[in-house]
């Protein structure tokens, strides 16, 4: 069984140089063989850019990998910019997470994953399950 899955950048992030507790949650996920990645243009704006910016070859490589494998790609950014915008205005969600909320609702995503915390907007949507990848207090 394949899970459509949607990761937001600080999944991402953390997987590669994140605290080691986020790291794992995040590197679990991003390793996991059931799940069927998908992305869009906007994740990849808030990942790779900042890494070529530093010439941080080990991240670049990471991210470049992990773009590799999306079997999904959204790229209808008009689509994805008045979904984000109606979504936005009805839960208060920041502008980048309701981007990735309408790129993983459009995709029709399963969950998508972040490391916001419960308390954010975010979880308000109703288009996508949002997961946290937030450890857990011991």
């Amino acid at each position: 069984m394949t899970i459509r899955a949607f990761l937001d950048n600080g999944v991402l992030i953390a997987a590669h140089h994140g605290k080691p507790a986020e790291r794992e949650a995040s590197l679990a996920i991003v390793n996991n063989p059931a799940h069927r990645f998908i992305a869009s243009p906007f994740v990849r704006l808030e990942t790779i850019p900042k890494a070529v910016y530093h010439k941080n070859k080990a991240e670049i490589h990471f991210y470049e990998t992990y773009f590799d494998n999306v079997r999904i790609w959204i790229n209808d950014v008009d689509s994805i910019l008045r979904i984000a915008l109606d979504e936005s205005e009805r839960c208060g969600i920041a502008a980048m997470d309701a981007l990735h909320v309408a790129a993983a609702y459009l995709a029709e995503a399963e969950v998508l994953y972040t490391l916001e915390r419960h308390t954010k907007p975010i979880y308000r949507t109703a288009l996508v399950r949002v997961v946290s990848v937030e450890p857990k207090s011991e």
